[in-house]
């Protein structure tokens, strides 16, 4: 009865919240449940990744229940990696997902040394980590050290922006984001400049929290979300402020179907997306063909 309550006095908040922030004008867009001028947005997204920067994949554990490694698991995949394959990670700054492909493609290289005849084992395995935030990646340089990666040079740390990417036309094997795309100001041109950098035949892979479809666990993951998760932020990290944007900035990212919509726009082909937990996450994926 209490969470009953308690849902419905969230929904009838979380409703006037969203009713009042629905109408952006042109050279505005949501930070959150709030309007801003679309110039400040990625300041005002900056400043919330330095003040989680420290505490992120401890606050990934106990947000998602451990949960979010057998998501980045699944997601990598479906990137099905390879030795020698030039590979790009978006918004990837403390590392979670580059290691992971690394791993598949050093384990991949072992079950296949026995085969001189396969060029690929003889390319530099090349994997960017990019983010906008230097201090996300410092976070990832220094889980690298810690795991014996310092010196690899399969793993590229760059500094950059989504919607306005420092790579060549048809450089990349593949392209994966996650948990980052909905904090982009554009994500038509996060998009569009991810297609870009693919090449022909290679794969765009997007993780990221999205919308739940089973009415009854709605309303127990937005109690969570809104109620639980910035108190554990406050709890743990010392800022609910942050994490109350998070939890916001879920619920203005686009539904599933409509962001494969965006994603076939770019200029994806055979877009398709999985719902993981009945839509708390979602993977999208497109080919550039």
């Amino acid at each position: 009865m209490a969470l009953r309550l308690a849902s419905r006095k969230f929904g009838s908040k979380f409703l006037s919240m969203l009713t009042a922030t629905s109408s952006l004008h042109s050279h505005a867009t949501s930070f959150g449940f709030k309007e801003v001028r679309e110039e400040d947005k990625s300041q005002l997204v900056g400043n919330v990744f330095t003040n989680v920067a420290s505490n992120y994949d401890l606050m990934n554990d106990l947000m998602s229940g451990g949960l979010h490694r057998l998501w980045k698991e699944r997601l990598v995949s479906k990137l099905n990696p390879f030795p020698g394959m030039k590979h790009l990670d978006v918004a990837g700054g403390t590392g979670d997902v580059a290691f992971r492909i690394l791993e598949t493609v050093n384990s991949v290289k072992r079950r296949a040394i026995q085969d001189p005849s396969n060029d690929n084992l003889h390319e530099e395995t090349e994997i960017y980590v990019c983010d906008i935030n230097p201090n996300m990646l410092n976070v990832g340089k220094k889980r690298a050290v810690e795991r014996g990666l310092g010196e690899t040079k399969s793993l590229i740390w760059a500094e950059g922006d989504a919607e306005a990417l420092d790579f060549p036309d048809n450089s990349m094997d593949g392209y994966t984001i996650a948990f980052g795309i909905r904090n982009v100001t554009h994500i038509e041109k996060a998009l569009v400049e991810a297609h870009r950098v693919l090449k022909r035949g290679g794969r765009f892979l997007c993780l990221e929290l999205s919308h739940v479809d089973v009415p009854l666990l709605k309303q127990v993951y937005d109690y969570y979300s809104f109620s639980i998760i910035p108190a554990v932020g406050e709890l743990v990290a010392g800022d609910r402020e942050s994490y109350q944007y998070l939890v916001e900035s879920i619920r203005r990212f686009p539904p599933q179907d409509k962001f494969a919509l965006m994603i076939a726009d770019a200029g994806f082909q055979k877009v398709e997306y999985e719902n993981l937990v009945a839509g708390v996450v979602a993977i999208h994926s497109g080919l550039k063909l």
